[in-house]
């Protein structure tokens, strides 16, 4: 570590669907874990457009992403000085959705159809729904033996209006391509996630292929799919003791969430702008024991995966060296630290029990081994 940093302020930046390090703002576990070294969190989520624009570029010391890769790809592969310090997979109902009447049941009963495809946005990084769709679609497609090329794409228009900052959490632009749908100007769109759900069933619209039943995780990777978090590159070379803090918050949160079902719920209906039945849609089969970051092989092939799709279509300005933008020893440090901090508080407990048990039965001996290991088996 630097005797000297410039970090004077940490800055918090997640995408509307469900991230342990949301979870960890929320609860004022960040917060409270950066407070004894004099830094505030900031969040993009809170900011002014000029500054919220950062949860694109990443062009912002002090800043911690955890959201879609796509803009993290795309701001990687145009320079931006990140590191890859984690990945998640969480599914969430990855869909195509269709009209009740379509008779699209399966992935093989997409040929031909007239797919919503979102026009390009302003920059690459932005452009993650016209990505999210594409790749989408090929993923249903390949379910089913097909490729892009059995499909017709339509070109329809996306909510260009900034989805960070102050004030986006008050919009909710409908998903690009239902309104198409609805109307029968196309056949099928990709959706993913809570708000989508909840838009699906107020327009009466169906799932003709749910990605996420399918056996192989590759045909559902996409923007969310694996999940990266990175951090600003000059935090991790001058302050690298932040990045562990931030990340044992992080896998605090994700150990948190295990447990606590139910409030996780009511912190995505608000995280996602959406109600709890879209929440209860679009995360299903126990999503809240899988929030936990980790940065095994199989995620990274995942991400490849993707980052060669983007990369083939257009999405990124030149190819990404993933061995050489991920840094895991951040990671692996706050795993450890998180699993002292059980190692001791199981001690504690143990401890605390020893002495409850010693100073009111007449056995102390008999009485303390019985609550330590009564204790130890509850904290595990």
């Amino acid at each position: 570590m630097s005797s000297a940093s410039s970090i004077d302020k940490i800055w918090f930046t997640r995408c509307p669907v469900p991230t342990a390090s949301g979870l960890a703002h929320n609860l004022g576990w960040l917060a409270g874990a950066f407070a004894p070294y004099g830094l505030e969190v900031g969040v993009l989520q809170d900011a002014d457009p000029e500054l919220a624009r950062r949860h694109f570029d990443h062009d912002l010391p002090g800043l911690f992403r955890e959201g879609g890769n796509v803009p993290a790809l795309a701001a990687r592969s145009q320079g931006a000085p990140t590191r890859l310090i984690g990945l998640t997979w969480i599914e969430e109902w990855q869909s195509i959705l269709v009209r009740p009447d379509s008779g699209i049941t399966g992935p093989g009963h997409l040929a031909g159809a007239r797919v919503a495809l979102p026009g390009w946005a302003r920059t690459r990084a932005q452009s993650f729904p016209r990505a999210m769709a594409l790749h989408g679609v090929k993923g249903a497609l390949a379910q089913g033996g097909l490729t892009l090329d059995d499909v017709t794409f339509a070109e329809v228009s996306a909510d260009l209006s900034p989805s960070v900052g102050r004030g986006a959490g008050d919009r909710s632009p409908s998903w690009p391509g239902l309104a198409e749908l609805a109307r029968g100007e196309v056949d099928a769109v990709y959706v993913k996630g809570a708000r989508a759900a909840e838009q699906a069933r107020e327009l009466g619209l169906a799932v003709g292929v749910d990605l996420d039943a399918h056996p192989d995780p590759a045909t559902r990777v996409n923007n969310g799919t694996p999940r990266p978090i990175t951090v600003h590159e000059r935090v991790l070379e001058e302050r690298p003791d932040l990045v562990v803090t931030f990340l044992a918050q992080t896998l605090r949160a994700a150990d948190w969430a295990a447990g606590n079902l139910g409030r996780v719920r009511e912190i995505l209906a608000a995280e996602t702008r959406s109600g709890a039945g879209g929440v209860l849609t679009a995360y299903r089969d126990g999503f809240h024991r899988s929030l936990r970051p980790t940065l095994e092989p199989e995620r990274l092939d995942l991400l490849r995966i993707q980052k060669d799709f983007l990369l083939v279509h257009g999405f990124l300005a030149a190819d990404v060296d993933l061995e050489a933008w991920t840094t895991p020893e951040p990671l692996l440090a706050a795993a450890r630290q998180a699993a002292a901090g059980n190692a001791g508080n199981a001690a504690s407990a143990a401890n605390d029990g020893n002495a409850a048990s010693a100073a009111t039965a007449g056995n102390a001996a008999t009485a303390g081994n019985a609550a330590t290991a009564g204790n130890v088996e509850s904290v595990a």
